[in-house]
């Protein structure tokens, strides 16, 4: 049992030192300045994703909305996944695929950012809804794990961690999501 426990922990923090590249740091950089220039100018947030990615999306919004380390006033942040409701409804009547796009064409507009979170890089539902966004004219970020496709044609920046583990992807997705919560802080 213990082996297991140091393999668990030793794969995490490999993960996450393979975070500590140029282009990943360069992506968080460009997140947060859209983040920041988005805030700025009156815009809100939407995230979304699936499972686990789920309730990162719902963390990062509750960052947003509430505050993260440092006071100072509200930014605007929406998680998808939360109204259930919305998702069940949309879901019913729509299919599964498209429970955050209509959503993004219902709440979204030119100037907001919609943060698509996928450790596969490949949900139908997110993808669906990152190019909803793109036709809205939307700020389109991505978080995924190290696989290319879709996602990447129609983000503007994709924040790519070099894993396929699901469990890792999310560590190290919720450690680079309290960055940029901690940069947004800095500016404002």
């Amino acid at each position: 049992m213990q082996s297991f426990i140091w393999e668990q922990i030793e794969a995490s923090i490999a993960v996450k030192k393979s975070c500590l590249s140029e282009s990943l740091i360069s992506s968080v950089e460009k997140m947060a300045e859209m983040l920041i220039t988005a805030f700025r100018q009156g815009n809100k947030v939407l995230l979304f994703g699936n499972g686990g990615s789920a309730s990162d999306a719902q963390h990062i919004a509750a960052e947003f909305v509430g505050r993260y380390k440092k006071e100072r006033p509200p930014f605007p942040a929406i998680a998808l996944p939360c109204n259930a409701s919305n998702v069940t409804a949309i879901g019913n009547d729509y299919g599964y695929e498209s429970i955050f796009s209509r959503q993004i064409e219902a709440l979204g507009k030119e100037g907001d950012v919609a943060i698509g979170i996928s450790t596969s890089g490949t949900s139908p539902n997110v993808i669906a809804a990152l190019e909803a966004a793109k036709v809205r004219k939307l700020i389109c970020i991505g978080w995924s794990g190290s696989r290319k496709g879709r996602m990447d044609d129609v983000c503007d920046v994709v924040l790519h961690i070099s894993s396929e583990d699901t469990a890792r992807i999310q560590e190290c997705h919720i450690l680079l999501g309290h960055i940029l919560c901690g940069l947004v802080d800095q500016a404002n």
